[in-house]
């Protein structure tokens, strides 16, 4: 797990005065669970979009497998091996689960958007995208439309649909925002069992997650990161302490 898969250097995006990023660099390995944390306001959606190639940075570098993608669009990350999960769940809610998945196994696959109906009844789409959603605990409620699943379920779904691009990293940006206790814990378990098998990036503000999954994290202040290590080094980190975790008296 040694291998570099993404490398950020000199990371730098600002929106008027505000400098949202502020010369960051940033390693993740291959089959690494690496979260990025940090207060409100702190830029880890403004990296995260960057990232994925939905801002584009002001200077710096961002490569991917060794090849230089600064320049490339989201698709075109995509393309490349890149899934990004949303803060708020992206799904289309009059669509079944199962629909909602074979739409991303369809993009996946490069076939065109032919009319919806036919589409519905290919095994080709159909297959993978039950296995997904078998994977995401999701394969009793393959029949239900997206709008009708619990909060929980759905962000699994939205999970289930990044899985099915078969993405070499994911990005992912609050799984369990807005969950309560039961369904956090399911969402913790889930992500765990990806871990090794897929490269993944957890923006996430619930430190049980963090700790839970996380192989390194790397703490973000004001547009910079602070400190990067295991999660065991980061509780410790006295600067981590007192610019995040709010322990002033921290030594």
């Amino acid at each position: 797990m040694n291998n570099v898969l993404l490398e950020v250097r000199g990371l730098t995006k600002s929106f008027g005065a505000l400098l949202a990023s502020d010369d960051v660099d940033l390693e993740v390995r291959e089959g690494e669970t690496h979260a990025i944390i940090g207060p409100n306001g702190a830029g880890k959606t403004t990296l995260i979009g960057q990232l994925a190639g939905n801002l584009c940075p002001d200077k710096g570098c961002v490569r991917f497998a060794g090849e230089d993608i600064t320049a490339l669009s989201a698709p075109a990350r995509a393309r490349k091996g890149f899934a990004r999960s949303f803060q708020i769940t992206s799904i289309y809610p009059e669509f079944s689960a199962l629909e909602n998945v074979m739409l991303a196994v369809q993009a996946h696959s490069g076939s065109s958007f032919r009319f919806w109906s036919p589409a519905r009844e290919e095994r080709a789409l159909q297959e993978p995208a039950r296995r997904v959603l078998e994977e995401v605990g999701l394969g009793a409620r393959a029949g239900v439309p997206a709008g009708s699943l619990a909060h929980g379920e759905q962000r699994a779904l939205e999970i289930a649909m990044a899985l099915a691009t078969r993405p070499r990293l994911m990005l992912l940006d609050e799984p369990v925002a807005g969950m309560g206790a039961e369904e956090t814990q399911r969402m913790i378990e889930f992500l765990s069992t990806l871990k090794g098998g897929k490269t993944l990036i957890l923006v996430e503000h619930d430190m049980d997650a963090v700790f839970s999954l996380a192989d390194r994290v790397s703490v973000l202040v004001y547009g910079r990161i602070i400190a990067t290590g295991p999660p065991g080094e980061i509780r410790a980190n006295p600067e981590v302490r007192r610019a995040y975790l709010g322990e002033e008296g921290a030594a």
